[in-house]
């Protein structure tokens, strides 16, 4: 065990880059669970595969250029999102814009690296994070999502109960669904890419997803499963880096066994038996309608 390890957990806390890495996650435990909410209730599961590919070729063209590479990712990201939107009239219609999203994504990013001449290695090592890396501008970022998302679902949640319901419903109830399909795609793919240095590319589900699982399982309204996604993701995310740290052991893998732990943990909780947020949405949305909905006399 090197000096690292055998050091005291209190004496690792008191360095610069463990503070930053910590504030990051407890940031990212704030915004990134309610995305997966909307990851979850959308069934937009490609969605961050699709980002994750098209990090990488951001990555890469950041390299050849000589471009901040996680500011090229979070650009290249932010644009996909918003570029696949108008695809999200159905999930199908996405998913297969998803899946040509991240061949082509993939694609350009090996040609750029390989054409280029420019060194791999620094791309490929975001898909595995660099956690202790963290810096003054992912805090930023992650730290404007922690604001910015969660008051977006504030703001417009009834908005958001309608359209995670049922799209359709949603435009019966005057809701401008495109614009706000639009805006939770970018917030997504701007997620996912805030996201890898925490957990790498290939992990980011800890941070996104797994909480907001467990969270539907829990909830009983759209507000109360996003109120236990952040709970949870704050207790995963605290706990599996305090883990990591003390045993030295990669942060990534750690924070997505946790947050698998608490999932199957919570599914094997008996189903109590209350009507589900999805109900309770569609009662609301239904009175909105009629209320909506010229009368036809």
């Amino acid at each position: 065990m090197n000096s690292l390890a055998a050091a005291d957990l209190g004496q690792l806390l008191q360095l610069i880059p463990v503070q930053r890495a910590g504030a990051a996650l407890l940031l990212a435990a704030i915004g990134l669970p309610v995305i997966g909410v909307v990851i979850v209730g959308l069934d937009i599961m490609p969605v961050r595969f699709a980002m994750m590919h098209v990090a990488l070729l951001g990555i890469a063209v950041g390299l050849l250029t000589g471009l901040d590479p996680m500011l090229c990712a979070l650009l290249g990201c932010a644009l996909a999102g918003a570029g696949v939107a108008p695809l999200a009239r159905t999930p199908d219609g996405l998913s297969g814009a998803m899946g040509l999203l991240m061949s082509l994504a993939i694609a350009a990013a090996l040609l750029v690296l390989s054409v280029s001449g420019v060194n791999a290695q620094g791309a490929f090592a975001l898909l595995w994070g660099s956690i202790l890396s963290v810096g003054t501008a992912d805090l930023w970022l992650l730290g404007a999502l922690a604001v910015v998302v969660p008051a977006l679902f504030w703001w417009r949640r009834r908005d958001l109960a309608l359209l995670l319901y049922d799209r359709e419903l949603a435009l019966s109830s005057g809701v401008r669904v495109d614009l706000l399909t639009l805006l939770l795609l970018v917030l997504v793919a701007v997620s996912v890419a805030g996201a890898i240095k925490l957990t790498g590319a290939l992990l980011v589900d800890a941070l996104t997803l797994l909480p907001a699982l467990a969270a539907r399982r829990l909830g009983t309204s759209l507000k109360s499963i996003t109120v236990w996604a952040v709970g949870i993701g704050v207790v995963v995310n605290l706990t599996g880096f305090l883990v990591a740290l003390k045993l030295d052991w990669p942060p990534g893998p750690v924070l997505v066994l946790t947050a698998g732990a608490v999932v199957l943990a919570v599914h094997l909780i008996p189903e109590r038996r209350i009507s589900s947020w999805r109900a309770s949405a569609s009662a609301s949305s239904a009175s909105a309608s009629s209320v909506s909905l010229p009368s036809s006399h």
